[in-house]
């Protein structure tokens, strides 16, 4: 028989595995070592057969992870138009800082995401009230698959640059 006690520990367990799950690397690499390393000079290349550089793919998924959070907590959010607005404007960072600037605010964001899964006060199956249908878990679990997704382009791309294991 399950006690108070006992559901209020399942959903902090829950939540904290969760909140893990954007950061896992049990399964796969994870963003970190992925792009730990990368020299300047190959964040803009697109190796042939390949659509993207890693910049791109970083810059992406920052965007995106940040275009999800803004949906979550931001009742006036404005729809992005796809997929102009979701990828850079050009294959490599204008910049060291730019490049940084991107792995910062990714980070950031990503923090923010795993605080709203351990966050009680937020009912992760409750319907975002500005949204169409959308809950709170279904968009961290978003963010999670889109993150892995995108980590694993980034390795294939080191593959295809020969600066991977």
């Amino acid at each position: 028989m399950k006690t108070e006690t006992t559901d209020r520990t399942d959903d902090r367990l829950v939540r904290a595995q969760l909140a893990d799950l954007l950061t896992w690397s049990q399964a796969h690499v994870g963003f970190e070592e992925a792009v730990k390393g990368i020299p300047a000079r190959l964040r803009g290349v697109v190796p042939q057969g390949f659509a993207h550089s890693v910049w791109d793919l970083v810059e992406h998924m920052r965007i995106a992870q940040a275009d999800i959070l803004d949906f979550c907590r931001n009742s006036k959010y404005r729809e992005k138009r796809w997929p102009e607005d979701y990828w850079p404007k050009a294959h490599a960072p204008k910049s060291a800082a730019a490049w940084n600037a991107a792995l910062v605010g990714f980070r950031r964001d990503r923090k923010a995401v795993q605080r709203m899964a351990t966050d009680r006060e937020i009912d992760l199956v409750a319907k975002i009230p500005h949204g169409s249908g959308q809950t709170y878990l279904r968009e961290i679990l978003l963010v999670a698959d889109h993150n892995a997704h995108h980590v694993a382009q980034i390795i294939d791309l080191r593959r295809a640059i020969g600066i991977w294991r």
